[in-house]
């Protein structure tokens, strides 16, 4: 039975929990809103006080999921004044939390890539944001005259994400994993970092 007595605030919270046990059981194409609603312990009508569709609860669960993601890569990353450090310790904490959140991981590595919503529809701020911090740190690394002046931060930024993403999906999808995830992230700096630091003469 539902609690009325409980906030919405709640409501909605646990509805986004549900829906992350649900879609990474199921997936997203195979999870039906009913089943959200059971698992939060909310009527099936509930759901749609808070969210318009199931498209709609996936990428509210995205941007809640991904505020968080964001606030402990730059608390990791702020801890370190060397822009080579700051690369080492954002690839080390976006592969650690994959790690410590597997169906989280699974979601954003899999579900998201489901909705066509998601992927064609919706203004990608968080997203944005996340990469924005490693041009940021590039910019910082060129100011300082560490890394290579002619480095373009926004084709940079994509593509040491993408590295890191696809040992996010190898790490997810994988069942015979064969690096630890600090191996992971220190090779995949380096890898990085020695095409993009400047060359001293």
């Amino acid at each position: 039975m539902v609690n009325d007595k409980k906030k919405p605030s709640d409501k909605h919270r646990r509805i986004i929990e549900a829906a992350l046990k649900v879609f990474a059981k199921n997936g997203f194409y195979n999870s039906k809103v009913s089943e959200i609603a059971r698992a939060a312990g909310v009527a099936d009508g509930t759901i749609y006080l808070y969210f318009q569709n199931k498209d709609d609860i996936l990428i509210s669960l995205f941007e809640e999921e991904m505020q968080g993601v964001l606030d402990q890569v730059n608390l990791a990353v702020g801890q370190e004044t060397d822009p080579a450090k700051k690369l080492e310790r954002f690839a080390l904490a976006h592969l650690s939390l994959v790690e410590q959140n597997q169906e989280m991981a699974e979601i954003i590595q899999v579900e998201v890539r489901q909705s066509s919503k998601f992927m064609r529809g919706y203004a990608n701020i968080k997203f944005q944001e996340y990469l924005n911090i490693i041009s940021g740190i590039i910019k910082e690394g060129q100011a300082l005259g560490v890394f290579r002046a002619d480095i373009k931060p926004g084709v940079a930024k994509r593509a040491f994400f993408g590295a890191l993403d696809e040992m996010s999906r190898y790490w997810v999808l994988s069942t015979a994993r064969k690096y630890s995830i600090t191996a992971a992230a220190q090779e995949i700096s380096r890898f990085f970092l020695e095409g993009i630091q400047e060359r001293k003469p």
